[in-house]
């Protein structure tokens, strides 16, 4: 699977968290329309991203979100309270469906070398389209309370748990060394995440998401599978 399947397949990731913010607010957001509602989430989720990669979460005020977004402070008010209940509605929805791309694919292969692949080639594809809401994730963590700081860990050590299982089944299937599979998984998930933390290096060395995915399979498999 190359990049450009990727998008075939798994629909606008963007459209997707704002109508799951749709359905699980509806009852608390003040305007009833499904089009208008998402349509109105979209350009909210788009201007924070944006403004909150450009000067940082904690300088961004719910005026600058009104001017970016195009929608009146009252337009605003209408769905969400204040900019904290952005940041935890938006990161806790995209993390929800990021855990759901991910397992559906894992689960349409048979064999362990490829869900491995499957498994890293998601993840990376998903960074890619999804470019800026997993550095405003990563990046603005900080900014979340005590409880959603726990979540946002524990939807990380899910993603490690993902490859881990897969680590052990292969293991067991013979097909895997006999490694710590645990410490594994968690620097397999360093790399993945090294490349949207360090998009600017790679784009300066002219590698795509494509090749990255390539050599980080090599790279695992060389280490990782009984010859």
């Amino acid at each position: 699977m190359e990049y450009k399947n990727f998008l075939r397949i798994v629909p606008d990731s963007r459209i997707d968290i704002c109508r799951s913010v749709y359905e699980e607010y509806k009852d608390t957001i003040k305007i009833k329309k499904e089009k208008t509602v998402i349509n109105n989430l979209k350009k909210i989720f788009d201007a924070t991203l944006k403004i909150g990669i450009e000067k940082g979460f904690q300088a961004m005020t719910m005026r600058d979100l009104s001017t970016r977004s195009g929608l009146s402070m009252g337009a605003l008010y209408s769905y969400f309270s204040s900019k904290e209940e952005i940041l935890k509605v938006f990161l806790s929805e995209g993390r929800r469906i990021i855990g759901r791309i991910l397992v559906e694919l894992i689960e349409k292969e048979k064999e362990p070398a490829a869900k491995l692949i499957t498994a890293v080639k998601a993840h990376l594809f998903l960074t890619e389209k999804m470019h800026k809401w997993f550095y405003f994730s990563y990046m603005e963590a900080k900014n979340l309370s005590s409880d959603e700081r726990e979540n946002a860990i524990q939807s990380e050590l899910y993603t490690e748990k993902l490859i881990e299982d897969i680590l052990i089944e292969g293991h067991q299937k013979g097909i895997f060394r006999d490694i710590d599979h645990s410490l594994a998984a968690s620097v397999i998930k360093a790399m993945l995440q090294d490349w949207y933390l360090k998009r600017g290096k790679y784009s300066k060395r002219k590698v795509n998401v494509d090749q990255y995915a390539e050599f980080i399979i090599i790279f695992i498999n060389s280490f990782y599978l009984k010859i």
